[in-house]
This record gives C-alpha cells, structure tokens and sequence, in this order.
C-alpha cells in the first residue's frame, strides 16, 4: 500500500493525503477523516523518506514582487509569509525591478523551486493568454487585475481595490470641499496599468461634478518614482500656479510632491491641499499628515492566499475580489 493508493481509494490527490499526514490546516474536515479512516483501515505506514520528498517538491509557494523598493508591497509581504507559513508552506519570495517581466520570474522559480502556485504581488494589467503558456501551476495576482488584458477569468484569480472607482472617490473629496481647479501628477495617461486607471478615475470625478478638464493641470512623470514625481511637482508649477489642489496617485508621489510644493514656497494645505492613494504608514508620520485612501493591504494578502490555497485544492476554482479603499483623513486637505 502505497500513498498513491490511499489518495485512489479516496478520490483526492496525493499532495492532499500528504497534507492531512503531516497535519496541514488546509484541507477540511471531511476529506481528513476520510483519509484517516482509509490510512487506518489499510495499516498504511508513512515512508519518512518519500513523504519529505513530496513535501520539499510540493510545499513552496512562489511570491513575485514586483519593484524592488515598493512600500506598499514591502507590508503585504510579510502577512503573505506569515500566511503561507500558517496553512503549512513555505513561502519563496523573489524580487524583481518594476520593468522585469513578472511572468517570465514566476516561470523560472516555478522549475527551479518546484512551487505548488505563485502570487504576483504586483504586476501588468494587459496579459494574453499566449503570454501565461509559461506558467503551470495556479497564480493569484494580488494588487492588481488584468482589465486591460484577455484572459479567461477562469483562468486564474485577482484580489485588488477598483483603482478607477478609487480615484475617482479620492478627487470626489477634494470637490466636496469646494476644490474646483485641481491638478493631477501622475506617471502616465495611457500605460494600460494602474496609472491610467486612476487618471480616469480623476477625469470620472471632474466629468460627474460638471468641471471641465485642463491638459494645463496635468503632468506626466514616467515613472513613480519619487524624484521624478518632486521634478513633475515642480514642473507643473513652473507652467501654472492656477490649482487649489492635487491629486497625487500614490503616498509616495505625494510625499515627493509636498517637498516641492514646500521648495517652491507653496504651503500645504493653507496653498494647496493634496490627496493621495494607497494609505502607507509613513504618510501618517509627516507633516501635514497625508490624506489618503487607504488600500486594505492585510486583507489583500490574506484574501490572496486563502484562494491560491483553495485553487491548489481544486483546479477548476478562481474567484476575482474588489476591496475597498477607506478614506484616512489627515491635515493636507482644507475646505475653500
């Protein structure tokens, strides 16, 4: 008797007799007393040997991060670890730059780490089928969903905030409290990724509050990086100082954007009110403290591993999940 006939006998896979054997949280009542009455009535003993070997080649889950000094995915990381490691895993992470490609990463460390699925924290909106061919084991991508993309929504699984809806709430605040001429600084107009998202999001919330949108008050960054998005600031002013507001599309744009609206003798909120979203810690630690909306960053985690773990449990499984971003209201945003 063999550990592929107990899994026979009782219609599951072998990675799930493996798990209830080793005692993994991960597999429901029902199909643990089932192998347990089948272990029990077939005398079976565990090989230690083959049983560590299905376990070093079945237990590791990939994680992909996607930029290597995100603030926002840096947080997710850890309650991800600390999930994966509590359902019985062992989490792998890997890092790669914000211009690699996500995919081709999670392939390599799928062959090289023999994982069990992968989560991409982080990643591009506008997959193709043909383009995830490379990937043979169940992924979640967390963060982000690929809108602008085709593939099969049964194909794999998505936990994110609805960026656009986002964005769109967040300039939505700023017109509730009298702003009519308001800028945006963001990385670009049309990236097919988040960026694009949530410049429609600021569009959506002019176009629904009957204000008409100024090319004037828009400026591009290429980037999220934090230089970049001080030097866009900067720019922006240079060409008009006529904004009572500024939509920033992420914490750290916005922190690098309050600097140059300090150098450039502009006081926040009594000058400018900024807004941002995303909700990162340090955002609450400078001054004027960030308004922001804040992405539910533990739940996000959470969410993404529990499905990942229930698609490794059942192959014909995804499920696609918005959360929703909570408004942190701090001291950069005033009533005009």
């Amino acid at each position: 008797m063999t550990i592929k006939d107990i899994a026979k006998n009782c219609g599951v896979s072998v990675s799930t007799v493996s798990r209830v054997l080793n005692s993994h949280p991960d597999v429901s009542e029902e199909v643990r007393q089932r192998v347990l009455e089948e272990v029990e009535r077939c005398a079976y003993i565990p090989n230690d040997s083959a049983r560590n070997l299905v376990k070093s080649s079945s237990d590791a889950i990939g994680v992909v991060v996607r930029g290597t000094e995100n603030l926002f995915f840096s947080r997710m990381l850890q309650t991800i670890g600390d999930e994966i490691t509590q359902r019985g895993y062992a989490p792998v992470p890997h890092f790669i730059d914000s211009e690699a490609d996500e995919v081709k990463a999670g392939a390599i460390l799928e062959r090289e780490k023999k994982l069990r699925g992968l989560l991409f924290l982080g990643g591009r909106y506008d997959y193709v089928s043909t383009e995830l061919a490379a990937i043979r084991v169940p992924f979640v991508c967390c963060s982000y969903t690929n809108i602008f993309g085709t593939l099969n929504e049964e194909s794999y699984s998505s936990v994110s905030i609805d960026d656009r809806l986002t964005a769109c709430r967040a300039v939505g605040e700023l017109i509730s409290r009298g702003h009519r001429r308001i800028a945006a600084v963001i990385p670009a107009r049309s990236d097919r990724s988040i960026s694009e998202l949530r410049y429609l999001g600021y569009l959506d919330a002019l176009m629904e509050n009957g204000i008409e949108a100024d090319s004037a008050l828009i400026e591009e960054t290429g980037s999220f990086d934090m230089r970049e998005s001080y030097e866009g600031v900067r720019r922006l002013l240079e060409r008009t100082e006529d904004f009572t507001a500024l939509f920033m599309i992420s914490d750290t744009m916005a922190i690098a954007g309050m600097k140059a609206l300090e150098d450039c003798g502009k006081h926040v909120p009594q000058d400018v009110s900024v807004i941002a979203i995303d909700g990162l810690n340090v955002s609450k630690y400078i001054s004027p403290t960030l308004s922001t909306m804040v992405q539910p960053a533990d739940e996000m985690a959470r969410e993404s591993v529990q499905i990942l773990l229930k698609m490794l449990e059942d192959p014909g499984y995804s499920r696609h999940i918005r959360l929703e971003a909570v408004l942190r209201e701090g001291a950069s945003v005033r009533n005009v």
